[in-house]
């Protein structure tokens, strides 16, 4: 079957045993796509499975690749195959409608219903639509009440007008006190700035301004005025880039793990006409590409864009005679595509927040897996301990191992190691030190290991680690990484090379929270026994002082000055004459060792 399929665009179905279709797909050469899935080896097991159960091959002819597309995008609406992406939006979004009546109404809806009315949108945000809907009162005054105004009706003075006449809201058309031309002016004024050509409303208005003018009617010309600034304000805020850069559509893909959020904004003149983003889970290995290109296809359907240039991220391997792809990389093209990428990784962080408020499983499952990627690991890193030590100057030396359990800090677990074996100031050794004692304790206590240790440094601490696990047996066993801190290199054993993440990936946040969280509990230990050792170390000198006496003259002295300048008296008060003798009489000779002068 596959032997005989042309070598042109076109649209490939794929069926099962009994006749259920399982994929649709599009293909620049139908023969050389479709041969592909049977002479290929897949790493996915989704693809695998799926060409064994394929027992059937359709296919359609078309001219081009974007007729292929357009076609595959229908096909898969019709039939939702099982191995296609869907774009399941079960949102109902809002649109704007002008009713199809004598004297249009303007409003906002959920329903569509084909009646002749028009409608745009629909709108991504509510906020925008009430933005329009306001600016198009302001500028002209549609009615807002539901009577049939014909001319029979009018004419007899059916209606009176309602307090929104009273108020300047409406113009009076259900008592004659406007035209039925004038009012349709102004509809179709209204139709062209939700189009997004705001440029040719702005001449029409000048345009009646200056009529205003010529006549004297210099009132009028003041509130044409008004509604010019009204526009060009709106203008002010819609516009993000040159209005000189037309009607283009912009849409980027961001990834994260099996999803791909893709977002679509309609740019007219300048502005920011619609932006909507959406979430689209992978089935297969389906490339950020191949969804960008089927989600633009059904967004723009959905938009009823008109669109003849479209910005994207990346070359699409798709030719069109109605489209033409453009890839900007300066200039105000440039900077909407920015914008659109900014927009679907605004949406992927609320997306990851609201997971992991009321998902908090999966949310730990997805950060996990995405670390295990990106680290080279084994196994997901549920169970993460971190080294670093603390001297200054070789003085006071500790350690502390800080450990985090499925990716939050254990602080029961967490545990401080005072240097025992080395002699000066030797991170290096001091490394091994403590990386020795706290596995070879786990190991006799039969604790379980970590799926991963993070080591704060560089190549040689690293070393100095992996020196401790391979007595202990548990190189290769255990994974093992060093962070240095200039530039976030994460170094591997055996490897001279660093591994560099994303500045913005979730598995480089967390192990730099792990490692500034082992500064911290480190440096805290250390200042304490730096400080304990400052103000003890000279009373511990004077013998026949024990630690309940060192409380006491503490306690009341406060300070280690005061107990040496303290009169005998006010000792004896403290800890009694003889031991008041013996503070009194160490102190008295330190001092005069140094040439101070003796009580």
């Amino acid at each position: 079957m596959v032997s005989v399929l042309p070598q042109e665009p076109g649209v490939y179905q794929y069926y099962d045993s009994e006749g259920a279709i399982l994929y649709i797909g599009k293909a620049k050469n139908l023969k050389k796509r479709v041969s592909s899935y049977f002479t290929k080896t897949h790493d996915s097991a989704r693809l695998n499975l799926l060409v064994r159960r394929i027992a059937d091959i359709k296919y359609i002819v078309v001219k081009t690749e974007y007729e292929a597309l357009l076609l595959e995008n229908s096909l898969i609406k019709e039939h939702q195959p099982r191995y296609n992406i869907n774009l399941k939006d079960d949102k109902t979004y809002p649109w704007i409608c002008i009713k199809n009546e004598r004297f249009p109404r303007i409003f906002s809806t959920r329903r569509v219903i084909k009646d002749g009315s028009l409608y745009f949108g629909p709108y991504a945000s509510g906020k925008t639509i009430a933005t329009l809907l306001e600016l198009g009162k302001r500028l002209f005054k549609p009615r807002t009440c539901n009577y049939v105004l014909s001319d029979e009706n009018i004419s007899k003075g059916k209606f009176r007008v309602c307090l929104e006449y009273h108020i300047g809201n409406c113009l009076g058309a259900c008592e004659g006190k406007q035209s039925d031309r004038e009012y349709r002016e102004n509809i179709q004024r209204f139709k062209e700035i939700l189009k997004g050509e705001i440029s040719s409303v702005k001449k029409l208005l000048k345009a009646d301004m200056q009529d205003c003018v010529d006549r004297l009617d210099f009132e009028g010309a003041h509130e044409v005025k008004e509604k010019l600034m009204a526009l060009e304000n709106y203008q002010a805020k819609s516009t993000v880039v040159n209005p000189l850069v037309g009607k283009v559509d912009v849409c980027t893909a961001v990834e994260e793990g099996d999803s791909v959020y893709v977002n679509f904004m309609r740019v007219s003149s300048g502005c920011v006409v619609q932006s909507h983003t959406v979430e689209v889970k992978r089935k297969m290995d389906e490339s950020a590409a191949d969804v960008l290109l089927s989600v633009l296809v059904e967004l723009r359907q959905r938009f009823e864009s008109d669109a003849q240039e479209v910005l994207v991220p990346f070359d699409l391997d798709v030719s069109s005679d109605e489209l033409r792809w453009s890839v900007p990389v300066r200039g105000d093209k440039k900077q909407l595509l920015s914008l659109s990428q900014q927009n679907a990784r605004a949406f992927l962080i609320d997306q990851l927040k609201h997971q992991k408020i009321v998902d908090p499983d999966r949310h730990l499952k997805r950060i996990s897996e995405q670390m295990q990627r990106d680290l080279r690991l084994t196994e997901p890193p549920l169970h993460i301990e971190c080294f670093d030590n603390s001297n200054i100057q070789g003085t006071h030396p500790v350690s502390a191992c800080v450990v985090f359990k499925n990716l939050k800090p254990s602080k029961k677990d967490y545990r401080h190691f005072n240097i025992k074996t080395v002699e000066g100031p030797n991170d290096f050794a001091s490394m091994e030190e403590v990386v020795y004692r706290r596995y070879s304790r786990m190991i006799a206590e039969n604790e379980p290991l970590p799926n991963l240790i993070v080591i704060d440094g560089g190549k040689g601490q690293l070393s100095s680690a992996l020196k401790s696990l391979t007595r202990l047996g548990l190189r290769g066993k255990v994974a093992i990484i060093g962070i240095a801190k200039r530039l976030e290199e994460l170094y591997y054993p055996g490897d001279p090379l660093p591994l560099y993440l994303d500045k913005k990936s979730e598995s480089l946040k967390i192990i730099q929270q792990l490692r500034d969280e082992a500064h911290r509990f480190g440096l805290t230990h250390h200042r304490q026994k730096r400080s304990k050792g400052a103000l003890s170390s000279a009373i511990d000198e004077v013998k026949g002082i024990g630690e309940q006496t060192k409380k006491q003259l503490f306690a009341h002295f406060k300070t280690l000055s005061a107990i040496k300048t303290a009169p005998l008296a006010d000792l004896a008060a403290v800890v009694g004459n003889s031991k008041a003798q013996l503070i009194r009489t160490h102190f008295g000779e330190k001092t005069a060792e140094s040439g101070d002068a003796v009580e």
